[in-house]
């Protein structure tokens, strides 16, 4: 039976039972044993990885878990690290992913609800002969319902705090072994608290639940924690002299989060798609863990999905629009024209060097743009391209897939700062049917001046002159009257926009990219073109009586515009 495609899978008890395509990560087990750290937190961006990792760790480490879950996969080939380790501990495994709220009350209660179904699992302490009266009554407080909710943990403050904690002694007591700990997507809560505005609150919350179960606890063998940001050890980590991070700037680990090329190899070849290699490294390759190339498996992943189904699909964006991507909005609504002038080096192919915090709390993000660049290279927007003395890296958009996506929020971002002045905006529009050719070449430089345009060289000119097409399109657009039609048929071919106004003058704008600069010329040729393929015709049929045109050329952040 063939395997099935993993899309969405975070659980690894299922690629077993399910026959679902494994890509194996278990030497991640040996690495994390040999390497030992008494807490250790990954961070990585968001869908490389980390909750299926977490889930492999707790099959691997938990008392009673099913040994043939690996058969076949290189930790067995770890003799005597499977005998020591494997199926020996009580593990406590958490999410923290779904911890969300309006408020504080509600994200708590969140928090109590993954606690509590976690301890839920473990209702034998209860009969257990190890245990007190009273170690059995700390333990009913953490599976306690409250009466008129039936759904919510009703665990006080002071309980909720010292769950984790609770939970791994009596554990620890009962088997006689000490826990492992794993807490998947711990920073969650405080971004979710920090856009809700209840930060400060959270961040106490989770620096007393973890304070209590990672620094003053006897019952803990190790801890694992993942998430994408590493919250700065005096927000959350105060005092927690054992932590070990490993980030995506750390060589140890790199390979274990995220596809490498070998693993891509081996799937394409598997499902007979090596055909479509090139087109998966431009769109989902280019990210930088440590010293390995990395793609992002959650792409791979959906459009060998789409491939199987449709040997023709197009490669989509599938990582950037799982979640939001208010971070490169803010970066552009904060941005000077230094800064616009970076994100249109990064567009454009080329590679920027900034100095990189990656201790950073959550009210940090807002402080600085520089401290924007930083989160925005945590969470794989950005990957690095080389590193500089005094903690600077060169940063690049790791793929095509992020520098669409940077694209599409550069143009919504121009259009909403546009739109936003309309006596401006309603100038610019009065220019052409006025025949001002003057002021609308002077705008037009000024809205270009103000914007981000796309130059890189290796992208073909069609596209290149679409950028520019999409932003004037954006512009007359305003005009709610008009009929504004972009590639619309009007003669023996398509002009490229075309205007109908209520006073039936009919527009009609080609627009060129220079390659070489020559904007005359470029022009030229564009008025050549509304002649030759007779634009014009379509606008008379539909009752037009005054017919202007326009050739309108731009190279980088230059134009000039010509009227017939």
């Amino acid at each position: 039976m063939e395997k099935k495609l993993p899309v969405g899978i975070e659980n690894f008890e299922e690629f077993s039972a399910e026959n679902f395509y494994y890509v194996d990560k278990t030497l991640f087990i040996a690495e994390l044993l040999r390497n030992w750290g008494k807490v250790n937190l990954f961070t990585r961006p968001r869908r490389f990885g980390k909750s299926l990792n977490m889930s492999m760790l707790k099959c691997f480490f938990e008392v009673g878990s099913d040994p043939a879950l690996f058969d076949g996969l290189k930790i067995m080939q770890e003799k005597e690290l499977c005998e020591k380790y494997m199926g020996k501990f009580p593990v406590i495994s958490i999410s923290l992913k779904s911890v969300d709220g309006r408020n504080l009350e509600s994200a708590s209660a969140a928090l109590r609800t993954a606690i509590g179904n976690e301890a839920l699992k473990y209702q034998f302490l209860l009969e257990s002969k190890n245990l007190t009266d009273t170690e059995k009554a700390s333990y009913s407080r953490l599976i306690k319902v409250g009466a008129e909710t039936k759904a919510i943990y009703d665990m006080t403050e002071n309980v909720a705090e010292a769950s984790l904690k609770t939970l791994s002694q009596l554990l620890a007591k009962h088997y006689n072994q000490k826990v492992i700990l794993l807490i998947d997507e711990y920073d969650v809560p405080l971004d979710k608290a920090f856009q809700a505005g209840y930060y400060d609150e959270m961040a106490n919350l989770i620096r007393n639940l973890l304070g209590n179960a990672l620094k003053t606890n006897d019952s803990l063998y190790f801890a694992v924690l993942t998430g994408c940001l590493r919250i700065s050890k005096e927000s959350i980590f105060t005092g927690l002299n054992n932590l070990k991070v490993h980030t995506i700037s750390d060589v140890r680990y790199d390979e274990f989060f995220g596809f490498t090329d070998t693993d891509v190899n081996e799937l394409l070849k598997f499902y007979g798609l090596p055909a479509y290699k090139s087109v998966f490294q431009d769109w989902y390759d280019g990210y930088r863990f440590g010293d390995v190339d990395v793609y992002c498996p959650w792409d791979v992943i959906n459009y060998c999905d789409q491939l199987l189904a449709d040997p023709e699909a197009e490669p989509e964006n599938y990582w950037a629009n799982t979640s939001g991507n208010d971070l490169i909005c803010r970066l552009l609504k904060k941005a000077n024209q230094t800064t616009r002038s970076e994100v249109e080096q990064l567009i454009n192919g080329e590679a920027i060097i900034k100095t990189i915090r990656q201790e950073l709390t959550y009210r940090d993000v807002e402080g600085s743009i520089d401290n924007i660049w930083s989160v925005l290279y945590s969470t794989g927007y950005l990957t690095g391209r080389g590193r500089l003395p005094g903690k600077q890296i060169k940063l690049a958009l790791p793929n095509r897939e992020v520098r669409e996506l940077f694209i599409d929020l550069v143009k919504d971002w121009f259009e909403e700062t546009t739109q936003a002045d309309s006596a401006r905006i309603n100038r610019f529009c009065a220019a052409f049917p006025d025949g001002d050719v003057q002021t609308i070449q002077e705008m037009l430089y000024d809205y270009l001046w103000d914007s981000i345009s796309v130059r890189d060289t290796a992208v073909r000119t069609n596209m290149k002159e679409n950028f520019y097409h999409g932003m004037l399109l954006g512009l007359l657009r305003s005009q709610g009257s008009w009929m504004v039609m972009s590639n619309a048929e009007t003669g023996e071919g398509y002009s490229d926009i075309s205007i109908q106004t209520p006073d039936r003058v009919g527009i009609i704008i080609e627009l060129k990219y220079a390659n070489n600069g020559n904007l005359e010329t470029a022009c030229k040729e564009a008025l050549n073109q509304i002649e030759e393929k007779k634009y014009e015709e379509g606008l008379k049929r539909r009752g037009m009586k005054k017919m202007i045109k326009y050739g309108i050329a731009f190279y980088e952040k230059e134009c000039m515009a010509v009227i017939a």
